[in-house]
């Protein structure tokens, strides 16, 4: 009697391994919130070692156990979604035609994580300062956006791009993408100058908060301006079913992400809160590239030659 079976193919594991980066890369900025609002940035005081001579974390008179498991947890899950980087981009090096954009945006996501343990080790060595952790983020709102990207790709082929979308709304959105940068630098400017500053010793941005959050909110407003727009001429458009399901979602969640701010705001900024709102900002930059992405067409995965089927004889 003999069984045979057909091995998943180097495109499957692409896809399969992006969607993973984009789960993790998304999972490091909200597991950063919850570092930043329990106090236990300085959980593990040095880097790369937790404590000097230690790589894990030890028994300590003035670093409470709780905060060095979070901020070990923080650094192990680093740890992990740069295996996965690493396990996708060898992926896309066994796909077969090579497709070199692939390969390309697979390499980006192993060496963004080692930048970004760099500049986590650096936010430590100088204590948490404002820029080093406004920096932080914003480095991580970069990788989500190319892991969204690497997502897509993984999921059409390499042809020229072809618009499905007016060159106006192409350039509607380059508009969008521009205020959603703006957006998330402004939000991290009023974390830097709020309550949670990751350890009850770290000087705050000295701006005031009122301000800041005005700037904040015109930018989400403005957000939310562009997007009306574009959803007026969407309809004299032909778009696909995937540029629909992007624009719609930025839409809910932009919304929902502003009454989660407001409220947040005006209830004196709990902890629970802010993980949840850094955790819809996560979904807002995924969402925007989605509609970035969808807005041309690439045309299908090339097809891979048929692997071979392993028999066995049992």
């Amino acid at each position: 009697m003999q069984s045979s079976r057909t091995p998943r193919s180097a495109s499957f594991w692409v896809r399969v391994l992006a969607l993973a980066v984009v789960v993790t890369q998304a999972l490091i900025s909200v597991t950063g919130s919850v570092v930043r609002v329990t106090g236990s940035g300085l959980g593990c005081p040095t880097w790369p070692q937790c404590f000097p001579g230690s790589m894990v974390p030890v028994a300590h008179p003035e670093v409470a156990t709780l905060h060095q498991v979070i901020e070990f947890g923080n650094r192990t899950l680093t740890g992990v979604v740069g295996f996965i980087a690493l396990g996708c981009f060898i992926a896309a090096l066994r796909v077969r035609p090579r497709r070199p954009r692939l390969v390309r945006l697979a390499l980006v996501m192993p060496v963004g994580v080692l930048a970004q343990a760099v500049i986590g080790g650096i936010t430590v060595l100088v204590d948490l300062e404002w820029w080093s952790v406004s920096i932080h983020f914003l480095a991580s709102a970069v990788l989500i956006w190319l892991a969204t990207l690497l997502f897509k790709a993984a999921r059409e082929g390499d042809r020229e791009p072809v618009l499905v979308v007016t060159p106006a709304m192409r350039r509607l959105l380059v508009a969008v993408t521009v205020v959603t940068a703006a957006m998330l630098t402004a939000g991290t400017l009023v974390t830097a100058a709020g309550p949670h500053a990751g350890d009850p010793d770290t000087p705050r941005l000295d701006l005031p908060i009122p301000t800041l959050v005005q700037v904040h909110g015109l930018l989400v407003m403005a957000y939310v301006c562009l997007l009306a727009v574009f959803g007026v001429w969407l309809r004299s458009a032909r778009p696909t079913k995937g540029l629909l399901r992007a624009y719609v979602a930025a839409c809910v969640l932009v919304l929902a992400q502003g009454a989660l701010g407001s409220i947040q705001y005006a209830i004196g900024v709990p902890a629970a809160l802010v993980v949840l709102h850094v955790t819809g900002a996560s979904l807002v930059i995924i969402v925007t590239a989605l509609l970035w992405g969808e807005s041309r067409f690439r045309g299908p995965v090339p097809a891979e030659p048929s692997p071979a089927k392993e028999t066995v004889a049992a």
